[in-house]
């Protein structure tokens, strides 16, 4: 293809095969229309677009790391955030494989938390997922604090660790501005066109954990963390909470390996603080546990 080059004040006019003119402009000015003679001409202005980074140079100094932890906490509801006893969570959830849509109609999930984290890659306390697609559990696992457990029974620990190790470093957040932790702040970013501080939180047992934090609330935007699948984030979005209390709960997660999403889950509903059996962490489950 033959290209001929035009410079003129202000602009620059590259004519393709003498046919398609395309002008760069440093200007707001709308594109003009040719007259009739130059009807099989196609004329394009590309203005360059604004940009506001104001947000996203700040001073180190002013905001230290521990301020903005310390402010995350509180506006995702303080101490009864940060110390929480049990979670339990409902909604549906939708996974990508295989390029692939797949559309579970009900996913849940239910959490004892531990009373103290200490590594981002560890697992703390107990948790049991269960998801629902088509009638059907095809995602039915849990730990009770010392065994993995599926619909066929106890695993193995070693299997067991491993499939648990890329699903909990988010905790870590919570005892951050505890002893034995380190914070560092990593430069400023946009999470969803939102301006957010990076954080990222070194564990005592070695684990490095980096956090998206909202520069405007404070809420909690990003998470992400190494994991034996890859470089694992979660983006969150879409906070509510129930009448009458302070705990900030995201509506919607997406879940990402290596850059490339995994599936997102819409939590519809949330209760902190329950008493959960025991029996609800122990497969297969040999009588109602609830949930």
């Amino acid at each position: 293809m033959k290209l001929s080059y035009v410079f003129m004040m202000g602009a620059l006019t590259v004519f393709i095969n003498g046919c398609e003119r395309v002008e760069f402009k440093n200007s707001d000015a709308p594109a003009q229309v040719n007259d009739e003679s130059k009807s099989n001409e196609i004329k394009k202005v590309y203005t360059t677009p604004k940009i506001e980074t104001n947000t996203l140079i700040t001073d180190y100094d002013f905001v230290t790391p521990r301020d903005i932890i310390t402010r995350a906490h509180k506006a995702t509801g303080g101490l009864t955030w940060a110390r929480p006893n049990s979670l339990a969570l409902g909604g549906y959830a939708v996974f990508y494989k295989d390029g692939k849509t797949h559309r579970h109609e009900s996913h849940k999930m239910w959490r004892v938390y531990a009373a103290r984290k200490t590594d981002a890659r560890q697992v703390a306390g107990k948790v049991r997922i269960y998801s629902v697609k088509n009638g059907e559990a095809v995602i039915n696992i849990s730990y009770d604090g010392i065994t993995t457990y599926t619909d066929k029974g106890a695993q193995p620990k070693t299997d067991a660790d491993k499939g648990w190790s890329e699903n909990f470093g988010f905790g870590v957040i919570r005892h951050a501005l505890g002893d034995g932790y380190r914070l560092e702040r990593l430069p400023d970013d946009l999470i969803d066109g939102k301006s957010a501080y990076m954080i990222k939180v070194f564990d005592p047992a070695g684990g490095e954990t980096k956090f998206g934090i909202a520069q405007k609330d404070y809420k909690i935007l990003k998470v992400g963390f190494d994991t034996a699948r890859g470089w694992h984030e979660r983006i969150y979005s879409d906070f509510y909470s129930n009448p009458n209390e302070s705990w900030v709960q995201p509506g919607r997660v997406r879940l990402y390996y290596n850059g490339t999403k995994s599936n997102e889950v819409i939590w519809e509903r949330y209760a902190i603080n329950q008493d959960l059996p025991d029996c609800l962490f122990v497969l297969p489950q040999a009588e109602d546990c609830g949930g």
